[in-house]
Formats: C-alpha cells, structure tokens, sequence
C-alpha cells in the first residue's frame, strides 16, 4: 500500500477510474478481506483509525500495487455520489469482515451495552 510508481499522473487517472467503479472497487475490498487476514485483523480491529479508507486503500493496492497517497488523491476526483457508494461498499466489506472475524473467533457481536465488570468498583 505504500511505495513509489513511475508515472503518478498515469496511477492517478487508473486509481480515480477504479475507485469511480464501486461494483469493481468493492469486489476488491472482497478480495482483501479473505486475500489479507492478518493484515485485515490488523487494521480493522482498530477502531482508531478509517477502517473504510484503510479497506480502500488496500483494495486499489490489491488490484493495481497502487500506494496510499495516489488513492487518498483520486478520492477526491470522485463525486460525492460515487463516494458514497464506495463508502456503502466498504462497510459491506468490514460487516463481512466483522462476521467472519467474530465467527472465527467464537465472539459475540456487541449489544451496544455496557459490560458488568464484576470486583471492579
């Protein structure tokens, strides 16, 4: 995801066109997610960071060994429309994630609620 290219302004005009693509872009934020697990529980497991962005970014390296800034540059080529559906798309790509994760696991989703911590005052 990070890294240098020959030519930026030919990355930039394919990462603005893939990233334009949601149906393509979110296949590949698919392939992330069962392609890269340990670098998935990593990052999307941090909740202090855009888990949407880090799946993005890793979706146009998937595809095209793009770096970050180059895709954090073609996001803002893209209408607000098309970011959004890339957005829906990318939580679509972390749920599943999610499930698979907690699954795996033997977690329980959580409720939202508080936990009782018992001993603890």
């Amino acid at each position: 995801m990070w890294g240098t290219v020959d030519s930026v302004d030919e990355y930039l005009k394919k990462a603005i066109e893939f990233t334009g693509n949601h149906e393509l872009y979110g296949k590949y934020m698919m392939k992330v997610v069962f392609s890269w697990p340990v670098s998935c529980e990593n990052a999307l497991t941090d909740y202090s960071i855009n888990r949407n962005a880090w799946i993005g970014h890793a979706a146009v390296a998937l595809y095209m060994k793009c770096p970050e800034n180059i895709t954090r540059k073609a996001w803002g080529y893209l209408t607000d429309e098309q970011q959004l559906l890339a957005n829906n798309q990318a939580r679509r790509a972390i749920e599943r994630w999610e499930y698979d994760y907690r699954e795996s696991k033997g977690l329980q989703k959580d409720l939202g609620g508080q936990m009782l911590l018992f001993g603890y005052s």
